[in-house]
Order: structure tokens, then C-alpha cells, then sequence
């Protein structure tokens, strides 16, 4: 399964330098996930509707310059160590969270709109550039977490595998429960299903996204999400087909 599928990304990955809740900066987090074998990484730091760290009251474009830095620190060292790194974000809407591929730092900085964005605008601007929105671990139950909503018309995919909810490394959010309400949710609207760790320290999770071909960027990734079958789903501990059946 392993040779067949050898090209392993982390699809969800916080920064010091951009999210509050993280522990170490875009390169020492590179640098772990090259040392544990990833051929890639999307940093996908907590946005204004999340858990950041950044300033709030920045203008637009020196926010987003402070909030790519981590994204940049790990793009360089990951040039240096022949480590994928994709650019991405996580998106906040009173604890409801969305993962965002496909799109850059500068075509953020080229839309103000997406702070006022609700769920249904972000959705469109998002899909003008070619980018696609995740549903970003969906059942997931916290303090910060008001209510479970669900948005299968304005998403293109559901995180169906967060490794924090069930690898054996993780110490929070562990329930293994909303990856399995995640995994039947995105088979009951026909969406695609990725995975990732949503680590946010230099302690790898394993999880992630596994294909049997290096990509190119994270536009490939997005094809290859929204193609939705040829990869395999893991939480570093076991592996999952793209329907989410335990096959390893």
C-alpha cells in the first residue's frame, strides 16, 4: 500500500508565526515533516475568523504579509530540503472552520472582501480563482464551537480524517467518533474526502493525503481532491480508501 501510494502530504498544518494555538514556526515545522518522511505540506494558519495571532486592526495587505510568514519561512526551507510546500488557510466562521487550496498569498491581499465574506460569498470568490473550500473536521465538538453546521451546497470537500481526533499521538480533540460521523457525512452528500493532521507542533501526526504521483502544486492538489479517487486517507495510524473503508 505504502509503494503504491509514496507521496505523502499534510493538508493541515498551523505556524507560530500566524496562529496562536501553534507551537513552532514555518521552518521547524518543515524541517519535522521532511524529517518524517512527508513529501509536502500545505500551512494552513487560522485566518481573522480564527485563531490568529496577527493584529486585527493591520491594514489589509500588511495583515496578510504578517499572516504569510510562516507560509514563506517554510516555503524557503522546504526548497532547501526538496519539501512540497502549498500554500493554504484556514477559515473561521464562530467556530465553524474551512480549509482553503488553490489560491496564493497574493491573490488574498487582492481580496478585502473575503473579511465580511459570509460562507455562501467565500464559496464563490474562492471558486473565481480556481481554488476550493474543505469543510474542515465538520463533528468536531469544543468549547469554541457554538453549534454543528453543515454547508454541502457551499463546500467541495470534507476533511473526512483529522488525525487529532484519532491518532494515537494526539492529545486533544481525540474522538474518533467525528472523523466517523465526517467520513458517513461526506458519502451521504457525494463530496470528496481528505485528510490531515491539523498538527500544530513539530510532533507529526502521520496524517494526510497519499497519491501515487509527486505534485506539482497545490492547483494538482486541488484536481486531485475534486477527481476524488485516486489517493488513500490516513491518520498515521491506519489508512483509508477515498470513501473512507479502513484498508490498513
Amino acid at each position: 500500500m505504502i509503494e503504491e501510494y509514496p507521496f505523502l502530504y499534510e493538508t493541515h498544518l498551523h505556524t507560530s508565526q500566524s496562529s496562536a494555538c501553534a507551537h513552532n514556526s514555518g521552518k521547524e515545522m518543515a524541517m519535522a515533516a521532511k524529517q518524517y518522511g512527508y513529501t509536502g505540506i500545505v500551512v494552513t494558519d487560522h485566518n481573522w475568523g480564527g485563531n490568529t495571532c496577527i493584529p486585527k486592526s493591520l491594514p489589509w495587505g500588511e495583515w496578510v504579509d504578517e499572516f504569510a510568514k510562516g507560509y514563506y519561512d517554510a516555503r524557503e526551507c522546504g526548497d532547501k530540503i526538496d519539501l512540497d510546500v502549498f500554500w493554504g488557510y484556514e477559515a473561521g466562521y464562530n467556530g465553524t472552520e474551512f480549509l482553503i487550496h488553490g489560491t496564493t498569498p497574493e491573490w488574498l491581499k487582492a481580496h478585502p472582501e473575503l473579511r465580511d465574506a459570509t460562507v455562501e460569498e467565500q464559496f464563490e470568490i474562492v471558486h473565481n480563482c480556481g481554488g476550493i473550500v474543505v469543510h474542515a473536521h465538520p463533528y468536531r465538538e469544543e468549547y469554541y464551537i457554538p453549534e454543528i453546521r453543515l454547508f454541502p451546497k457551499f463546500v467541495d470537500a470534507v476533511e473526512g480524517v483529522n488525525a487529532t481526533h484519532s491518532c494515537h499521538k494526539s492529545v486533544s480533540h481525540n474522538d474518533p467518533g467525528y472523523d466517523d460521523r465526517a467520513i458517513a457525512y461526506a458519502n451521504k452528500e457525494n463530496l470528496p474526502m481528505t485528510a490531515g493532521s491539523d498538527v500544530h507542533s513539530t510532533v507529526m501526526f502521520g496524517g494526510g493525503m497519499a497519491f501515487k504521483k509527486r505534485l506539482k502544486s497545490s492547483k494538482e492538489l486541488c484536481e486531485e481532491i475534486l477527481r476524488g479517487t485516486d489517493y488513500i486517507l490516513t491518520n498515521g495510524d491506519r489508512y483509508y480508501d477515498h470513501k473512507g473503508n479502513v484498508i490498513g
